[in-house]
């Protein structure tokens, strides 16, 4: 319970944002002469790790159609990579496997990586795919695969154990994180900044605020007075879009086999790379070998000692629901879609199978346990990263969020001065000016 009656900085938020601003930012006062991790608390309703963070897949890839989110990646595997072990980072790679036709797509992936120094592999058309895969796992058996994308650097790590040793990272430079603190809503002064950040505990006056709320961002966005509908510019016609809303709620697809982890090990015995694959091959039922679908369909997956088995997703689907109506707790048990149900379950362990014969007849072992939730998304599926009411720095990440470590270090370096390049064509302002990011052809919406 807080008893704390005033701070210079209040980050809302425990998970990997929240802890990486603070981390940063306490970093950032004391090489400037400005303060140092004393004037930054962290609140969370919870605690470290409670909410998305702590569930999260971990994956950490560059892979990404957008230039700009393709950059803004890239800074983040580069803090990975700064403390592998205090980060619980395992740096096995990643691959994007993909039919003809996300072809174009992943191709042009590879050529902006190759201009921004991301180090990747390109191989292209079946015949070479099949052979490189194989060379890789003697199972491989997808079909219709035109491309693969082998980045080098990238993997994921344990989610837990990487907050636990943000937290650890951030406390050693002062900074005070208090659990049990729910807020609740924020005072302003008369020229609209925030001084008083409300909590069931007590309010704290600040002079700034971070809210880094992950899938809760309609709910402190509103406590903003921000708008619940936008207008959005075409870049293509010029014609603007009104009421459109700001949020949107998907389910996230996630789980796990529990199979030894060792199972997925190489050809030459080592832990695999990630594998994403994007496909419109039919898949068929590992159980009865029904269709699933003849639609595009994509999944991911990777060993995990820390789930326990073979840990991964697949596609989310939007929330078939008013958005208020999980609006209330995304990670709480009136969120049916935090389960994750038998179609998902038949699904992606019958994709597995699809792609490697190792796992075929690995039904039964499915985990029957809570994984994925609720994903707050903005309209264009990609983040908001910008400052509201002159001293609140808004982190929506749109379901982005666990890979990008180093986000909490460029807005870090915003708020004190530095107006970051990489965090500039997400700011609020793209949606009426219509610097929109293009649209890839793969069926994950944060691709």
């Amino acid at each position: 319970m807080s008893t704390v009656k005033h701070s210079p900085y209040i980050i809302i938020g425990a998970g990997i944002h929240g802890l990486s601003t603070a981390y940063h930012l306490a970093l950032e006062l004391k090489a400037r002469g400005k303060g140092s991790g004393r004037d930054i608390i962290v609140v969370d309703k919870t605690g470290v790790s409670a909410g998305a963070s702590g569930i999260a897949c971990g994956v950490i890839r560059n892979n990404y159609y957008q230039p700009a989110m393709r950059e803004l990646m890239a800074h983040s595997v580069q803090v990975w990579e700064t403390d592998p072990a205090a980060y619980s980072y395992n740096p096995v790679g990643y691959m994007q496997i993909s039919s003809e036709s996300m072809h174009e797509d992943v191709a042009s992936i590879y050529q902006q990586q190759r201009a921004i120094g991301y180090e990747s592999t390109f191989i292209e058309g079946a015949a070479d795919c099949s052979s490189y895969m194989l060379d890789i796992f003697h199972d491989w058996q997808a079909q219709g695969i035109t491309s693969v994308l082998h980045e080098k650097s990238g993997g994921y790590a344990n989610n837990s154990k990487a907050l636990q040793g943000l937290s650890a990272k951030a406390e050693a430079e002062g900074v005070r994180i208090i659990a049990g603190v729910t807020v609740t809503g924020f005072d302003r002064d008369s020229q609209g900044s925030i001084n008083r950040v409300q909590t069931e505990t007590g309010d704290i006056q600040c002079d700034y605020v971070v809210v880094a709320p992950g899938p809760w961002a309609k709910q402190f966005w509103d406590m903003l007075e921000m708008p619940s509908t936008i207008s959005i510019k075409n870049p293509d016609t010029g014609v603007i879009a009104d009421h459109i809303p700001m949020w949107i709620y998907w389910s996230l697809q996630e789980g796990t086999l529990g199979v030894d982890p060792n199972l997925q090990k190489t050809n030459d015995g080592r832990m695999p790379p990630v594998i994403h694959v994007d496909t419109d091959a039919p898949l068929y039922s590992d159980k009865d070998g029904s269709l699933i679908t003849d639609k595009m369909w994509g999944i991911y997956y990777k060993p995990d000692f820390h789930f326990g088995g073979i840990q991964g997703g697949a596609a989310p689907f939007i929330v078939d629901k008013p958005a208020d109506a999980v609006a209330v707790d995304p990670y709480g048990p009136e969120s049916p879609e935090f389960i994750v149900g038998n179609d998902f379950s038949t699904m992606w362990v019958s994709a597995l199978a699809h792609c490697q014969k190792r796992f075929s007849g690995t039904m039964p072992q499915y985990k029957d346990e809570p994984s994925g939730g609720i994903g707050a998304f903005t309209p264009d599926s990609f983040p908001v990263f910008d400052i509201f009411h002159g001293n609140c720095y808004m982190i929506a990440d749109s379901n982005h969020g666990y890979k990008m470590l180093g986000v909490g270090k460029l807005v870090a370096e915003d708020i004190c001065g530095d107006q970051s390049r990489l965090l500039e064509p997400f700011r609020f302002s793209r949606y009426r000016e219509g610097k929109l990011h293009p649209v890839s052809n793969s069926p994950f919406p944060w691709s």
